[in-house]
């Protein structure tokens, strides 16, 4: 059960990493040396985390409109203890992307090796009330 609560925070980290456009709860999530691929152009795309972090940090962020959030665990598939690939769908502005986030528990916590995304649709902002 520990091993589910401990991840289930270091998902929270990162989504809200993203719905807040921090940067340093990106470094606080991804290891150092992790990078994120994506092939939605037919070609493989790869950024490495310090190219995103900067990108991130020059974005406005979801929170600043407002922007209700929209994001959900899909799944969660357990390699071993200290191991596991997290499927998340998730909204950013008018972007609804799908992640697949692999996390490897180490001496300071989980952390993302690497993240694989996917641009699934465009949708409308909603922002709360």
């Amino acid at each position: 059960m520990k091993q589910i609560t401990e991840l289930s925070a270091a998902i929270s980290v990162y989504l809200d990493a993203i719905y807040f456009c921090d940067v340093d709860k990106l470094d606080e999530i991804f290891h150092e040396k992790s990078s994120l691929f994506d092939a939605d152009n037919g070609a493989i795309f790869v950024d490495p985390i310090s190219s995103f972090r900067a990108d991130v940090g020059q974005r406005p962020a979801p929170a600043s409109i407002n922007q209700e959030r929209q994001d959900e665990i899909i799944a969660i598939d357990w390699l071993n203890s200290l191991s596991a690939v997290v499927k998340l769908r998730l909204q950013s502005h008018d972007s609804v992307f799908v992640d697949h986030l692999s996390f490897v528990k180490g001496q300071n916590g989980w952390k993302i090796v690497s993240k694989i995304w996917h641009l699934e649709s465009k949708a409308e902002i909603v922002t709360a009330k």
